[in-house]
């Protein structure tokens, strides 16, 4: 590769149960640089993604970062994914200074107060949890809440967040239950919850521990709500269900197929030309945060450094097509939409 193209860095799950989401973003970003590329670049210059499993274990997470700043030289890192990967590299990303953007995470510590070099374009937990807390206790008039939290810095995150919440309606989980990441360790926790009435479930983790859990719950009678953040996908959720459960899914980025900014239909557009056929969530926030970038890249003109791109993220504002991004020194997060998403039987009670 010639010396002049724009070397990014991502680490994120490639293998293990959290690749649904290391392969979509993967893919969306991949997908819209080689469409760049292949149209002239950035400025003339081509974009180079190096790409690194870390399996979502935050000890990969942070050899794949000193790789890419060391060894590759990467200009900045993008479409990290997960909290507790974050919260290990955040050390090395205040002492380095080098340009984190748009990680896949909603976590607090990346945005309260403002760092610097780290830019984030999803919602935060804090407002996915209002979303789902919301419907729960507004329309479904639910009170007695349970909460199912990986045991990391994912789950702690984001239980800050759903306690937040649930305070303002003058509420308290009723029970707090924890399990170990990249594990199936939940019937120990399903044992705990059959011995209280619940109104609801909220779940913190990846989409096959809660799978097993709704199916595994309803056949042992919990006819509870289920609720969780958009790092679980809700096509690949919501296939699993083996039972008519009511299951929520807050969503931070809308459904390709639903879609109206003109960034999801170019998305569609360039998927199938590299010859995908099945489009998520994943994919596309991955495709819209290398076209945020790319926009903010070309400000630069010729001259691309990290302090460059870095001044012209926090005066970056867009608004085309219905997607609306506007970054500023005090705030480092783009977007702030929440969507809700219903399995089946929910949509059939609603």
């Amino acid at each position: 590769m010639s010396a002049s193209n724009i070397k990014l860095g991502m680490s994120n799950a490639l293998t293990g149960p959290a690749s649904y989401a290391g392969k979509g973003v993967s893919r969306g970003a991949t997908v819209y640089f080689e469409q760049l590329n292949n149209s002239g670049g950035i400025n003339g210059q081509q974009v180079e993604l190096i790409g690194l499993d870390d399996g979502y274990e935050p000890d990969n997470t942070i050899k794949n970062i000193k790789n890419l700043i060391i060894q590759e030289e990467v200009l900045a890192l993008l479409n990290f994914m997960g909290t507790p990967s974050s919260h290990a590299v955040l050390p090395i990303l205040k002492q380095s200074n080098i340009p984190y953007l748009m990680p896949l995470t909603g976590a607090d510590f990346l945005r309260i107060p403002v760092i610097d070099n780290i830019f984030n374009l999803r919602a935060s937990y804090l407002q996915e949890a209002q979303a789902q807390i919301e419907f729960l206790v507004e329309v479904k008039k639910v009170s007695k809440i349970a909460l199912v939290i990986q045991a990391d810095e994912f789950g702690l995150s984001a239980q800050r967040s759903y306690e937040q919440i649930l305070k303002k309606y003058n509420l308290e989980a009723v029970i707090t239950e924890r399990y170990k990441r990249n594990s199936n360790d939940i019937e120990r926790v399903l044992d705990n919850l059959t011995t209280i009435p619940l109104d609801a479930v909220i779940f913190v983790g990846t989409y096959q521990p809660l799978s097993y859990l709704i199916n595994l719950g309803y056949e042992q009678g919990i006819r509870a709500y289920f609720s969780t953040l958009s790092f679980i996908s809700s096509s690949y959720l919501f296939a699993r269900l083996e039972h008519p459960s009511k299951v929520i899914v807050s969503e931070v980025i809308p459904s390709p197929y639903e879609c109206q900014w003109r960034i999801c239909k170019k998305f569609i557009r360039d998927m199938k030309q590299a010859g995908y056929v099945d489009f998520n969530k994943f994919q596309l926030e991955g495709y819209i945060n290398a076209h945020i970038f790319s926009l903010v890249a070309k400000r630069c003109g010729k001259k691309l450094t990290r302090a460059c791109l870095l001044n012209k993220f926090n005066s970056f504002e867009y608004n085309r097509g219905g997607l609306n991004v506007a970054f500023s020194p005090d705030n480092h997060q783009g977007l702030n939409q929440v969507y809700l998403s219903f399995s089946d039987s929910l949509k059939a009670e609603n």
